[in-house]
């Protein structure tokens, strides 16, 4: 992030916090009515309920910043923020896909390739700063845990 000196570290933090809140607005966007369409679905016996999923995210989305900064801090270098922003592109791609089309198998594709790119970014983030890794890591086991709900959603539905 060269656009805000070292000097400058809560105004890269507020950077941070700004691209992971487009990300959350994004899928909030297409989420208006997720609650409805998810009950409705068949799904596994195993699916948590739909109010859980707002408060998961909100505490993943906090973490995901901080990991981004706490990266930063450290000098992550611009191709690790670029798979930085990747992930976030491909985390605000999934809801309109799962939810907005009801493109359950072209979800499920995508959330594979999201969840590709966190695992390769707490490499990334572990080797920079151990802190900024391990903040991802409760986004990556829960991102896994989305992708095995995703697809048996696409098998029962």
């Amino acid at each position: 992030m060269t656009l805000v000196s070292e000097r400058h570290p809560v105004r890269a933090l507020g950077l941070f916090a700004g691209a992971v809140l487009v990300t959350a607005v994004v899928g909030s966007l297409f989420s208006v009515s997720a609650g409805s369409t998810y009950a409705m679905l068949e799904q596994p016996a195993w699916a948590p309920p739909g109010w859980l999923f707002g408060p998961v995210w909100t505490t993943l989305y906090v973490m995901i910043a901080a990991a981004g900064w706490l990266a930063w801090r450290a000098g992550a270098s611009r191709g690790e923020l670029t798979l930085f922003g990747a992930q976030l592109v491909l985390n605000a791609a999934w809801t309109p896909l799962f939810f907005g089309l009801g493109w359950f198998w072209p979800a499920f594709a995508e959330i594979l390739v999201l969840w590709l790119s966190i695992a390769a970014l707490v490499v990334v983030f572990w080797r920079r700063n151990k802190a900024a890794g391990l903040l991802l890591v409760p986004y990556l086991a829960w991102v896994s845990f989305a992708a095995a709900l995703n697809l048996s959603i696409a098998l029962l539905n």
